[in-house]
């Protein structure tokens, strides 16, 4: 007697063989490439630099980088995977100029270079500065750039982008740096990394046709300084994108100790000249702003600043924003601080503050309601304005 089975099995091989076989294809068409720069942790490596793989390397493929100090620049111009193992540090020396700034063209120098391409995401990777040979303001000094490039920056530290102490002014020395420019996009996620022991900003996403999402990352300042005036997380210039979840401590201009007298402030968050820019969900505190916004229609919510110096826990100086919910625990000028009209400014909570609110006088249309103060003398007021905006000091 003929199997009912048969046919029964013939028809689930049927239903089953579109979902198994595009999965195989896609296998086939990419291979991992490792690389162990003493062969020690990976004897089988095929290769001891990491650009010698990335050469050989097909588009998609992926890039397993072992355990070592990896001394070289590195430039990615494809998609690709790269992994690091724990313990894969990229340390270049003597590091070179091997890009340009897509807004003025000067020169930089950045230790890995993502350019022109999309697909490209690199996670547990160390990349540091501590050897970059720089001794002067130009090139500028980067860890990890992504220029007309999209991708995913996952888990990765980037520390010890800074010059000598003789330099400490120059306007150089940042971690991650996303650039678009001559018609070109950019759409990077950078997500749970450190940055940390940098000149002058940690993270920066500028110029129209870049877009970031900065999520869960740790950033944090070098402290008071007498050089260049440091921001934690900076997007500006026409770029979109959401800061979300992030703690960015103790960046901080030693000189500027008096609104009347500072003539450059440091930012922990700063949005400068771009809008709808989201900032919600993170812990900022030690510097003399701790987010700052320089835009219209942002979204600020759900944020906790701490430690402000000189002036605002969150700076306002736009139009059409949301202020809500945030948590602004010592301001210094004050809690919250607005420049702009038909802003909504409810449910934030105050504490410790000269100020609660500062309101610019002639600001209309903004709705002021349902936030809550504690050892606040003033609750509200419209003080006499000073332009802050024209004391940041952004990356670009």
């Amino acid at each position: 007697m003929k199997s009912k089975l048969v046919p029964q099995i013939a028809l689930a091989l049927i239903l089953v063989s579109p979902l198994v076989w595009p999965a195989t294809a896609l296998a086939a068409r990419s291979a991992q490439l490792v690389v162990d720069d003493d062969k020690v942790e990976c004897p089988n490596a095929q290769f001891t630099r990491i650009q010698d793989a990335i050469d050989a390397a097909a588009p998609g493929d992926e890039i397993r980088i072992c355990k070592g100090i990896y001394v070289e620049q590195v430039a990615i111009r494809k998609p690709l995977k790269i992994d690091a193992d724990n313990g894969a540090i990229l340390m270049p020396s003597a590091m070179q100029a091997n890009s340009t700034s897509l807004f003025d063209a000067a020169p930089i120098a950045t230790a890995l270079l993502v350019a022109d391409t999309t697909g490209v995401s690199i996670s547990g990777l160390t990349v540091d500065g501590i050897n970059s040979g720089i001794s002067q303001c130009a090139p500028d000094l980067i860890g990890i750039s992504f220029q007309n490039a999209s991708g995913e920056l996952d888990r990765t530290a980037v520390r010890n982008f800074k010059l000598a102490a003789s330099l400490n002014g120059c306007q150089s020395g940042t971690g991650i740096f996303v650039q678009s420019g001559n018609g070109g996009v950019s759409k990077v996620e950078i997500d749970h990394c450190t940055v940390h022991d940098f000149q002058k900003n940690g993270i920066t996403a500028d110029e129209k046709g870049t877009a970031t999402i900065i999520r869960r990352n740790v950033v944090t300042g070098i402290g008071p300084t007498t050089g260049a005036a440091q921001n934690g997380v900076q997007i500006g210039f026409g770029a979109t994108g959401s800061i979300l979840d992030n703690v960015v401590t103790s960046n901080v201009s030693a000189p500027c100790t008096a609104v009347a007298t500072c003539t450059a402030v440091a930012t922990n968050i700063l949005v400068t000249q771009s809008d709808g820019v989201e900032v919600t969900g993170n812990t900022a505190g030690i510097s003399q702003v701790n987010i700052f916004v320089d835009g219209n229609d942002a979204e600020i919510e759900r944020n906790e600043t701490f430690a402000t110096a000189v002036f605002d826990g969150i700076r306002l100086e736009g139009g059409q924003s949301r202020v809500r919910q945030n948590h602004v625990l010592n301001g210094a000028e004050s809690g919250i601080f607005l420049s702009g009209n038909s802003n909504v400014v409810t449910g934030n909570v105050i504490t410790e503050a000269a100020i609660g609110i500062l309101k610019e006088t002639g600001s209309s249309g903004n709705i002021i309601a349902g936030n809550h103060f504690f050892n606040t003398p003033v609750p509200v007021q419209d003080p006499q304005f000073i332009d802050v905006a024209k004391l940041i000091s952004p990356k670009r």
